[in-house]
């Protein structure tokens, strides 16, 4: 199946070279060499970027996901463009082709010694699988994982809500968090929607760095807090805090139950 939406990619991206970096159930992911507008790229030096496709789904009548399709692309480019008119640290956007499901982005991070992508999951898998205890709680941990607290706040400030908050969705370059993967973002104001992006982001966290998930989620909604309580909105701001963390106590009350009942 794989071959078949490389093929379907390649079709309407000719002669150029794509490699497969991942897969997910709406879209594949390609790494390329190649920017769609000039041979000499002057984003931030690179010389790699990324496309994002998503493939027809055979499963649906043909115009009901063309149409589909298009939108939820015209969607995410959307969202990305509002990422960064708010300077919220995220790939910037190159081009994309609607109809197609083609987004063409800068390509972000590098690679952990042991070759892997520099998400924030591998970081800490590649601190957890070759340091000791005290290297997997450092400063230097800690530092991180409040810039990512930090960086959701950003995003919920702008009623902006991920979706699928993850450490594989929250790539590490120079020291600096970045957010990728928007396909399930959304735009709300509502306690909380933004209550269940912290939640997702919590049980990411247990279900992949379980042994030091409690510091880890406690450092991360520090740097959330220390952002909203810090970010000059006055009273709206302190209200929506409250409001926000009221609702996350209620979801986590609901995953319990629903953990309890099987």
């Amino acid at each position: 199946m794989t071959d078949l939406i490389v093929l379907q990619a390649k079709s309407y991206l000719p002669h150029i070279p794509l490699t497969v970096i991942s897969q997910g159930a709406e879209a594949i992911v390609f790494e390329t060499s190649v920017h769609p507008y000039c041979s000499k790229p002057s984003l931030r030096n690179q010389s790699k970027f990324i496309i994002k496709y998503r493939p027809p789904k055979p499963y649906r009548h043909p115009k009901i996901d063309a149409s589909l399709t298009k939108s939820r692309t015209i969607g995410e480019a959307k969202f990305m463009a509002l990422l960064a008119r708010n300077g919220i640290p995220s790939p910037s956007l190159i081009a994309a082709d609607f109809p197609h499901g083609i987004i063409w982005m800068e390509q972000l991070g590098g690679k952990l010694p042991n070759g892997e992508p520099s998400s924030l999951k591998n970081w800490l898998w590649y601190l957890e699988r070759t340091n000791n205890a005290s290297e997997c709680v450092s400063e230097q941990v800690e530092n991180i994982c409040r810039q990512v607290g930090i960086l959701i706040a950003h995003l919920h400030m702008s009623d902006m809500v991920h979706g699928d908050l993850t450490t594989s969705n929250i790539i590490l370059e120079d020291g600096k968090p970045y957010l990728i993967d928007f396909g399930l973002s959304s735009y709300s104001s509502m306690a909380e929607d933004k209550a269940v992006d912290l939640y997702v982001m919590e049980r990411a966290v247990l279900s992949t760095h379980s042994v030091y998930a409690e510091k880890y989620n406690f450092w991360i909604l520090e740097g959330y807090l220390e952002a909203q309580r810090s970010s000059g909105d006055g009273k709206r701001s302190r209200n929506a805090l409250v409001d926000t963390l009221r609702k996350l106590d209620d979801v986590r009350l609901r995953g319990r139950k629903r953990s309890m009942l099987g």
